[in-house]
């Protein structure tokens, strides 16, 4: 876990907690009751076979799809619960207000193909959070500064390659001044030798300890940059620790058997 702003960890606060949440598309469960506490400036990974819920879980804690059971608290305040048999969620404009403080980076970047790189990173902070234009592209140049893109701010995306794409996505989300950043696979899409830069790219901002919440198959970046692993599957949470106790011997044979396949 990273220090708070005082310097010392914090154990006993969550920026964001789920509880019991559930997902159904139709008559098919997605997620099946799934509990998750994530504290301010920890990296959170997310593992699993493909299907068992990881990027629907993310996709629900920002309500990108609307959960349709349990509650999520987020910075403070509660997004939506269970009232009897009834679920209740705050309205459209709140949950707005909520997702752009936790603003998700996608497999496949989703730019605006017909504006620059800069344009792409000061729509959000202009156009939505009503901040100042010039203020907005001295914060968004200098972002794209740190992630390596500073020579291509007047460049639009299909001039530039997977992996820049890709971090042209986290700088916009950076832009948005968020508590919590979701990837949902950021390598998936990008060719292998690509893949090196954006890995670079997101642990520098879990160096400068921003929170992260990760769904990879990058098993050695989980294992080198995770505090808290999470294994995924049939829509639950089979078991959650910290790299080595989930990477390493786990008791669960389900996980382990998962483990030897990827890292086979």
């Amino acid at each position: 876990m990273k220090p708070d702003l005082n310097g010392k960890a914090n154990p006993s606060t969550s920026i964001l907690e789920v509880r019991a949440l559930e997902k159904s598309f139709g008559a098919v469960r997605v997620l099946k009751g799934i509990d998750l506490r994530i504290r301010p400036g920890e990296v959170s990974f997310f593992i699993g076979p493909s299907g068992g819920g990881k990027s629907t879980l993310l996709r629900c804690i920002n309500f990108l799809d609307m959960p349709t059971g349990g509650e999520i608290h987020f910075d403070g305040e509660r997004l939506c619960h269970q009232d009897g048999a009834t679920f209740r969620t705050k309205p459209e404009a709140q949950l707005r207000i909520a997702r752009r403080k936790m603003p998700m980076v996608f497999q496949q970047f989703n730019l605006f193909a017909h504006r620059t790189v800069l344009e792409n990173v000061i729509e959000g902070p202009i156009h939505v959070q009503r901040r100042q234009r010039d203020e907005v592209i001295s914060e968004a140049s200098a972002i794209l500064h740190q992630v390596g893109l500073g020579n291509r701010l007047g460049y639009y995306p299909d001039q530039l390659s997977g992996g820049q794409r890709q971090r042209v996505a986290i700088a916009r989300a950076l832009a948005m001044k968020p508590k919590v950043v979701l990837f949902d696979e950021p390598t998936s899409a990008l060719d292998p030798e690509l893949v090196a830069g954006v890995l670079d790219t997101i642990r520098t901002l879990a160096d400068a300890g921003l929170t992260l919440a990760i769904v990879t198959h990058e098993m050695a970046f989980a294992r080198k940059l995770a505090d808290t692993i999470h294994f995924v599957a049939d829509g639950v949470i089979l078991e959650s620790g910290t790299p080595d106790s989930i990477l390493g011997a786990t008791g669960n044979s389900r996980v382990a058997d998962f483990i030897r396949a990827v890292e086979r």
